[in-house]
C-alpha cells in the first residue's frame, strides 16, 4: 500500500514515551509506531458505532419485545 509523508506535531512527553518504546524495540521506529497507534484508534472507532446505536435503545421497550410470546402456553407456540 502506498504510504504518504505527513508532519505532526506532539507534546514532549508524548514524544519521550514514543522514543522509549522505539529504543526498547516495542515499535521499528516512529513512524510505525504512529501508524499503529492511529489504525487501532481508528479500528476502535468503527466498532463502537455499535455501543453508540445500542446505547439509543430504550431498556424496558426491549425487554418487553423480547419476553413477546413468553406467557402463551408452550404447547401454543408455533412448529419450526
Amino acid at each position: 500500500m502506498a504510504s504518504s509523508k505527513i508532519a505532526i506535531t506532539l507534546e514532549q512527553n508524548l514524544l519521550k514515551q514514543l522514543d522509549r518504546l522505539v529504543k526498547s524495540n516495542v515499535f521499528p521506529n516512529r513512524s510505525q509506531a504512529i501508524q499503529m497507534a492511529l489504525k487501532e484508534k481508528l479500528n476502535r472507532l468503527q466498532h463502537n458505532r455499535l455501543a453508540v446505536e445500542c446505547s439509543k435503545l430504550d431498556p424496558q421497550f426491549e425487554k418487553t419485545l423480547a419476553e413477546e410470546g413468553l406467557t402463551e402456553e408452550l404447547s401454543e407456540w408455533p412448529e419450526y
